[in-house]
């Protein structure tokens, strides 16, 4: 293959690798084969794991460390990140699922309080635009504790701010599509405890329609991070797009594609789900607009066909058939999977 420029997007494997490990690995492969190539990696996140750590290899910027409580009302330190008047928040560094142990795990008293004073600090250091990613959440708690945060500092919100919830969920608030019923149990939930998150989200919708005028439950988004989006939406007056498009939006990915011969992607896992709306479907849809072929690779391809069928160029898994999943896991055995599989796209 002729590769006057190639750009790899790959997003992270979770539990294995981070994108700009695996953008690595696969830059390796792909000059090992060819030298002379023009590489551009590009790292990855729809919103949730990684948001940050993506926007800073895309802007730039500074971290900021903030004193914040975490989803049980602990004391820890999160970061977000500063580019003149934007601050990015990532919402899993205060809220996140990750930071607590599984025994832990409990929507109906975990809060987004830390998220809110992440966004009390961004407004108290000026910034005019905050984007929040909001994937890998602990919470169901409809974003009033990221409210009751912003009541506590009583911070002013000045009127041209502009808030952006980043996310790839468009389910609503409520309903057998709604947060409490489609995401509570990852989150440790019982079956008893969603009959109760549920009708809590419609209590609090309802009590803020009355009080606000509006009622934003059933926009897209308002389901996403237990209900998060639901108060951004209803309460800050957000906008909502997917984290992939924010993010190529700030690398300037469509200027990029314009001498690109082709785009490489990829995912922990490929199937029909990474059609409704994943990272490698975002990047796709932006490469079709021109005409830039695009492969993607993943540790388990599942519909295959349904794949190649959305457009995609080259479909691979990067793991040989009898390969373990305790040993397809190992970092060095993806990244060694990863420089063979692209090595073979370019052969």
């Amino acid at each position: 293959m002729d590769a006057r420029h190639v750009i790899l997007a790959i997003d992270s494997f979770k539990g294995c690798l981070t994108s700009a490990e695996a953008n690595q690995a696969a830059a390796e492969g792909l000059l090992s084969c060819l030298p002379g190539a023009c590489v551009r990696k590009i790292s990855i996140s729809d919103g949730g794991e990684g948001w940050l750590d993506a926007f800073h290899s895309a802007m730039g910027g500074r971290f900021v460390d903030v004193d914040v409580f975490d989803p049980l009302m602990r004391p820890i330190v999160a970061q977000y990140l500063v580019q003149g008047d934007v601050g990015v928040i990532e919402m899993a560094r205060a809220s996140g699922l990750a930071l607590l142990s599984p025994e832990e795990r409990n929507p109906l008293v975990a809060s987004t309080y830390g998220t809110g004073q992440l966004v009390v600090d961004a407004l108290r250091r000026g910034c005019r635009h905050i984007l929040v990613g909001l994937g890998g959440s602990a919470t169901s708690d409809c974003g009033q504790g990221m409210l009751r945060a912003l009541a506590d500092s009583q911070v002013e919100i000045p009127g041209d701010v502009r808030f952006t919830i980043a996310t790839d969920v468009c389910n609503p608030l409520c309903g057998p599509n709604g947060a409490a019923h489609v995401f509570a149990a990852q989150k440790g939930a019982t079956a008893d405890m969603i009959h109760l998150l549920e009708a809590r989200a419609c209590h609090f919708a309802d009590e803020s329609a009355r009080r606000l005028g509006h009622d934003r439950r059933d926009m897209p988004g308002a389901g996403a991070a237990g209900g998060l989006g639901y108060a951004f939406l209803q309460y800050l007056g957000a906008d909502r797009r997917p984290g992939i498009d924010l993010l190529l939006d700030a690398v300037h990915f469509d200027e990029l594609l314009g001498t690109a011969a082709l785009v490489v992607t990829g995912e922990g896992s490929a199937d029909r789900q990474t059609l409704m709306g994943k990272v490698p479907y975002g990047i796709l849809q932006r490469a079709r607009a021109q005409h830039v072929p695009v492969a993607l690779i993943a540790g388990r391809i599942r519909d295959r066909q349904a794949l190649l069928d959305a457009g995609f160029s080259s479909v691979q898994s990067i793991n040989p058939h009898d390969l373990s999943l305790e040993e397809a896991m190992r970092p060095e055995t993806a990244k060694t999977n990863i420089r063979r599989t692209v090595r073979f796209i370019f052969v």
